[in-house]
C-alpha cells in the first residue's frame, strides 16, 4: 500500500537538495545520489517512489541547480570532469547528516545510478551509518579520469551494510573486468550480504525511462525496480 507523500526543494548548509517523504516523516530514509541528469524529473520520480513506500528520500544534486529539466545532456556531460570526490563525498555525508538528524530517520541508506552509483559504494565504504547500498550500474570506467581520486573498488570492500548492484552485461562505460573487481570486492567481505544482477544486454542507464524504447532495457528496470524497493524496505 503507497501512502501520502509531501515534497519540497530545500537547502541544506547552502547545499541544494530535493525530498520526498511520507506525510509526517518516517524512521527510514534514503539518500539518492543521481546519475549526470542532476535532480531531474526521473530521479525525483524515484524519489516520490520510494516516500511512497514509507521511506523519506533526499537527493543530492551534483551540480548545484543545472539539471536535465533545463540543460542538455551534452552540458551536463561538460560538467562531469569538474566533480570532485572530495567535495561530493563531503556534500553527501551532509546530507546524510540532515537525514538524520533533522529529518528524524533513525537509519538511512544510499542509492544512486551511474556516476551516482559510483558514489553509493564509495560512501558506504567511508560511512558506516550507511545502513544498506544500491548501485545501479555504477560508473567505473576501465580507464580512471583524473577526478576519480577515490579507489571505488577499494571502498567496495570496506561496506559493511547489506548492497545490491546491477551491472548491465552490455554496459559501453564500464567493462566486465571492472564489474568483476566490483563483485570480487563485494563477495571478500567478512560482513554484509551482497545481491548482484547481472542483465545480458541489457545498456548503460537502463533504469533511466529515457533508454526504455529499448524492450531489453526496459524490462531490466522493470525487474529490478520492485526488488530495490523491496531491499530499501
Amino acid at each position: 500500500m503507497t501512502q501520502d507523500i509531501e515534497t519540497s526543494r530545500l537547502t541544506v548548509n547552502g547545499l541544494n537538495a530535493y525530498l520526498a517523504r511520507p506525510a509526517g516523516g518516517s524512521e527510514s530514509g534514503m539518500l539518492l545520489l543521481p546519475m549526470v541528469t542532476g535532480i531531474g524529473e526521473q530521479v525525483r520520480e524515484w524519489a516520490e517512489a520510494i516516500a511512497a513506500t514509507g521511506v523519506t528520500a533526499l537527493v543530492w544534486d551534483p551540480f548545484h541547480g543545472p539539471s536535465s529539466d533545463d540543460t542538455s545532456i551534452a552540458d551536463l556531460l561538460a560538467k562531469m570532469p569538474g566533480l570532485d570526490d572530495a567535495v561530493a563525498l563531503d556534500e553527501q555525508t551532509q546530507l546524510l547528516d540532515h537525514l538524520l538528524g533533522e529529518l528524524g530517520c533513525a537509519k538511512a541508506g544510499v542509492i544512486g545510478w551511474c556516476l551516482g552509483g559510483r558514489f553509493a559504494l564509495i560512501l558506504g565504504g567511508r560511512d558506516h551509518r550507511v545502513a544498506n547500498v544500491v548501485a545501479y550500474h555504477p560508473t567505473v570506467p576501465g580507464e580512471t579520469p583524473p577526478n576519480h581520486t577515490m579507489d571505488a573498488i577499494a571502498h567496495t570492500g570496506l561496506i559493511k551494510a547489506p548492497v545490491m548492484m546491477m551491472y548491465p552485461a552490455a554496459d559501453e562505460l564500464v567493462p566486465r573486468s571492472r564489474f568483476d573487481e566490483l563483485q570480487s570486492a563485494l563477495q571478500g567481505r567478512v560482513t554484509g550480504p551482497s545481491l548482484i544482477h547481472v542483465y545480458p544486454d541489457a545498456e548503460h542507464g537502463f533504469a533511466n525511462k529515457t533508454r526504455h524504447g529499448t524492450p531489453v532495457n526496459a524490462e531490466a528496470f522493470a525487474l529490478s525496480w520492485p526488488q530495490v524497493l523491496d531491499f530499501i524496505g
